[in-house]
């Protein structure tokens, strides 16, 4: 299944992400990020599904909350997408 990952430098903001997604109307699930993504030892990440990405993003900058990396995860295998 088809979805990105936004990373978060913790876990607090991480979960201020998912708030703001939550108010904007946006299914979200934090989880620890996996480890070939990043060099950040308690780095989290939030998933969501394909469509959301655009909403996302735009709640996600009127709360001024700016993500560390965005990755799509499409057949078994994470890629890098710029916001």
């Amino acid at each position: 299944m088809e979805h990105y990952i936004i990373l978060a430098r913790s876990v607090t903001y991480a979960q201020r992400m998912q708030k703001a997604l939550t108010r904007a109307g946006i299914r979200c699930q934090i989880y620890r990020a996996p480890r070939d993504l990043t060099d950040l030892g308690c780095a989290y990440a939030v998933r969501l599904a394909v469509t959301d990405l655009p909403a996302a993003l735009t709640a996600l900058h009127q709360e001024s909350l700016d993500p560390v990396q965005i990755f799509l995860y499409q057949r078994g295998l994470y890629q890098e997408v710029s916001p």
